[in-house]
């Protein structure tokens, strides 16, 4: 009897109970409640579940908003005024943005006309490849042509031997300054004194930020110094040139967002036993993200190659078996590309495929289809195929031209010397049409090519006209194209 009693005091009454559940409501009800939502279904469950009821998926359900209707991400945040009020597009001057030319012609041809005052640029490449000589060519002339300096920090190099190359390839000027330095606060300060037009970075690896975790070239590291040069080059109008490593594929070294916070990614590619050096924009915000720069290297720097189609032939006395000559897409260049293959000997098992400057599983596939579908015996036989001046050719435009390289070398027949071939070859021996044909038409003509073999639907009656003095054929496949080239190599004057 006296438990009861003592179970029956220590139990609120009901009246009791509901007056403290609505004065539990009535307080929830003064506050933001959060509101839940699956994110797969649109179901709103009461209260937080780690399995959506309504359609089974987990992780599915998010807190969206309160009872006042405003997303939960905001309800922490105040908004404020802000210092410069948002204006009408057509009022707002584009002038401060304007590019400014370095007076290198090909680095301008592929940053789109020059470099933008607030602009960061980021130039990748393999070591030794020539990057600080090009930009320094770029930093001099414009010193040269600029009304303000240009400020050159190297942080892998001293400025003795930074000086010895700008001597070499006659890069002085008094308004080209110079530093070494690989503290981010010291390269602030000569920002500060020098108030340069223009600052290059070598490169940006190499730069620390004190009281920043990590190592030297990191991903942390390389982050804080690229956000700290962006904001010093969108705060004082200063067109900034970072450069940056390369990884063995070619890629750009360090964390990716690298690339998205530049506003011009460019990559430079050579191979070191050759003189051509090429500029591939990858990312342009002030211009076609698709351009190519070719560059010569010599012992007395680097120069701008704006014809450099006769780097990639070969010119020769009497006509040669085993040459065909294509026109290759960079960009927007058309360059004109000489294709060479040589068959060897007769040899037991498998014989050897080696390419150089094209794509080893192209060859391949264009030699299973000539022996295949035009009877060229290859099956026993060696194959090497190369390109001419170094430079690397993997479009499928290619493909007609290596295919009759090889038919030309394998019956030791030259083709004509004033012939062009372009167009992909599929497995079944069709010829399949490639993109902008007249523009490499074109190319072709203008350095003295007379005959031109393309795909279907890619000829006069399609494009509307052909270049002038050059006759434009048809070839539905490589078999007709084999006739074709062969009735032009009989028609040559000798």
């Amino acid at each position: 009897m006296t438990d009861s009693h003592e179970v029956q005091r220590a139990a609120p009454s009901r009246g009791h109970r509901h007056g403290q559940g609505r004065g539990a409501r009535a307080g929830a009800g003064r506050e933001a409640r959060p509101v839940y939502e699956c994110g797969l279904c649109g179901h709103h469950p009461p209260k937080w579940v780690g399995r959506c009821p309504e359609c089974g998926g987990w992780g599915s359900v998010t807190e969206t908003a309160g009872e006042a209707g405003r997303p939960a991400a905001l309800r922490a945040i105040t908004p404020r005024a802000p210092q410069e009020p948002a204006r009408p597009i057509a009022t707002i001057s584009a002038a401060p943005a304007q590019a400014q030319p370095t007076n290198v012609p090909e680095f301008d041809r592929v940053i789109g006309g020059g470099l933008v005052p607030g602009g960061v640029a980021l130039l990748a490449g393999e070591p030794g490849v020539g990057k600080s000589t090009l930009l320094l060519e770029v930093a001099q002339q414009w010193a040269a042509t600029s009304d303000s300096p240009a400020l050159v920090i190297s942080g892998e190099e001293s400025v003795s031997q930074v000086r010895l190359r700008a001597e070499r390839i006659g890069a002085l000027h008094e308004q080209l300054y110079l530093a070494t330095e690989t503290d981010l606060a010291v390269v602030l300060g000569h920002i500060d004194e020098v108030s340069p037009g223009l600052l290059v970075l070598d490169s940006v690896q190499t730069i620390s930020v004190p009281g920043t975790d990590g190592v030297v070239g990191g991903v942390t590291q390389v982050r804080a110094v690229a956000a700290a040069l962006i904001a010093a080059a969108k705060e004082r109008n200063i067109a900034t040139v970072l450069v940056g490593h390369a990884t063995k594929d070619g890629q750009v070294a360090g964390p990716r967002t690298l690339e998205h916070l530049v506003d011009v990614v460019l990559s430079f590619e050579g191979d070191k036993h050759s003189s051509l050096r090429m500029v591939r924009g990858l990312k342009n915000r002030f211009g076609p993200a698709d351009e190519v720069g070719c560059f010569e290297m010599h012992e007395g720097g680097i120069s701008s190659l704006p014809d450099p189609s006769g780097l990639f032939l070969t010119r020769y006395a009497d006509p040669v078996p085993g040459t065909c000559v294509t026109v290759a897409m960079e960009g927007r260049r058309a360059l004109v590309t000489e294709v060479q293959a040589l068959i060897g000997a007769q040899v037991a098992g498998s014989p050897r495929r080696t390419v150089s400057g094209l794509d080893s599983a192209r060859l391949a596939m264009v030699l299973a289809v000539l022996q295949r579908r035009s009877k060229v015996p290859l099956q026993d036989r060696e194959v090497f195929a190369a390109t001419v001046g170094g430079i690397r050719v993997v479009e499928p435009a290619a493909d007609l031209s290596m295919a009759l390289a090889v038919a030309s070398a394998a019956h030791e027949l030259p083709l004509a010397p004033d012939l062009v071939a372009i167009g992909e070859v599929g497995l079944t021996g069709e010829v399949r049409r490639v993109g902008a044909v007249p523009r490499r038409l074109a190319e072709a003509a203008r350095l003295g090519f007379r005959f031109a073999l393309v795909p279907p639907a890619c000829g006069p009656a399609a494009t509307g006209s052909a270049p002038a003095g050059m006759r434009v054929l048809e070839v539905n496949d490589v078999r007709s194209a084999l006739h074709c080239a062969a009735r032009a190599s009989a028609d040559a004057p000798s």
